[in-house]
């Protein structure tokens, strides 16, 4: 199943509390639920003003209905075409 990053401009997302980051993943986790099992969550990095979210689904079209349905800007997804990390300088 593809993989995706979104970037996501929040101003000041650096700066939002644990309650705050709790409730927007509580958002996010709901509409997941109600889109069913091919849209997975991985995982998010929150910079100062920007979060970019990895998302596991079968096409970009569903990752931006997630972005719309949890009201989360969504102004950048890019499908990731493969994966490097140290050990491949290894290879």
């Amino acid at each position: 199943m593809p993989r995706f990053v979104i970037e996501r401009t929040i101003p000041n997302a650096g700066k939002l509390t644990a309650a705050e980051l709790k409730g927007i993943s509580q958002k996010s986790c709901g509409v997941l639920e109600g889109m069913g099992p091919k849209i997975q969550w991985v995982e998010s990095f929150v910079t100062d003003d920007k979060i970019y979210c990895v998302y596991v689904a079968p096409n970009e079209e569903m990752v931006r209905e997630h972005a719309r349905q949890g009201g989360f800007p969504a102004d950048s997804v890019a499908e990731v075409r493969t994966m490097i990390d140290p050990t491949t300088a290894e290879g």
